[in-house]
């Protein structure tokens, strides 16, 4: 276990639609395992898209936070006001010659043979396009709490990743590194869905000699069809005049039984509960 005193968590959503179940589990995860280790839970707004963002979702992110208990420490971060420290992270990459300028387009990278980049674009010093990071042949290897010892060889599965796309949008993984290193957090405890980019954000860590995150990903609610809850999915929104029932469900998800005495509880008894009794190795590995 991470020193008690010291343990950093954070939730951070993207404001493209109002929370879905699927989000009230991955915030209610965080926000246990960071409170039962005596920590702190940071509130993240991840707003680096703006075509994809959905009016009034902040507001409503919080809203339902707050109407859930769900009550984070220190101010909300926003990651539209972070564009200088992840200009400072790519300035040091590229100098330090791990990124190189690609302008080749989606559909050239998706009948590519391989996964990187399928142009000069390494060799070459091209001015505009987007920002890539060389992942060369690195093997990275990592835990997760949950799954255990993971190992993913970058060059076959996603070749060089980019960092700040063509039309000047820094990429989430760059993004959610810096900020969470700039944070110091300590463990990232989010969705399995985002599992795959894993690997990528701990070779990027490393690149940048920051120390890596614990992880534990949770599993995923699904619809009936087996599709993630999704905003993408069209999952519908948390009702906040249910947040007990709510929060019921998600535990029940998690597989954390409350007693049938809490069942309709109010919100702060039944998280003071969840907090007490949170145990990872009671997580289902499937959704």
């Amino acid at each position: 276990m991470a020193n008690e005193t010291s343990v950093i968590g954070r939730f951070a959503p993207s404001p493209t639609g109002p929370l879905h179940f699927g989000s009230l589990v991955a915030a209610l995860g965080s926000y246990l395992d960071a409170h039962a280790q005596q920590g702190k839970w940071l509130l993240r707004i991840e707003n680096l898209d703006p075509p994809r963002e959905a009016p009034n979702a902040t507001t409503s992110i919080l809203a339902c936070l707050e109407a859930h208990g769900l009550l984070w420490h220190e101010q909300v971060q926003y990651q539209s006001q972070h564009s200088d420290r992840y200009e400072h992270a790519l300035a040091t990459l590229s100098a330090a010659g791990h990124t190189y300028v690609c302008d080749c387009s989606r559909l050239a990278m998706q009948q590519a043979s391989r996964p990187d980049c399928v142009s000069d674009c390494r060799l070459s010093k091209k001015a505009h396009g987007a920002i890539r990071l060389r992942t060369h042949t690195a093997t990275v290897h990592y835990n997760d709490r949950l799954r255990g010892d993971i190992s993913e060889t970058l060059a076959a599965t996603c070749g060089d990743f980019v960092l700040k796309r063509r039309d000047n949008f820094y990429a989430y993984q760059l993004a959610v590194v810096i900020d969470d290193a700039f944070s110091s957090v300590t463990d990232v405890v989010r969705g399995s869905d985002l599992l795959d980019n894993t690997a990528r954000q701990c070779y990027l860590y490393d690149v940048l000699a920051l120390p890596r995150p614990r992880y534990l990903h949770l599993p995923l609610a699904t619809a009936e069809n087996g599709q993630k809850l999704s905003k993408q999915n069209h999952a519908p929104a948390i009702q906040l005049n249910k947040a007990s029932e709510n929060l019921w469900d998600a535990l029940c998800f998690l597989r954390h039984q409350p007693p049938a005495s809490l069942q309709a509880a109010p919100v702060r008894e039944l998280l003071e509960w969840a907090v007490a009794h949170w145990s990872p190795q009671l997580l289902p590995t499937q959704p």
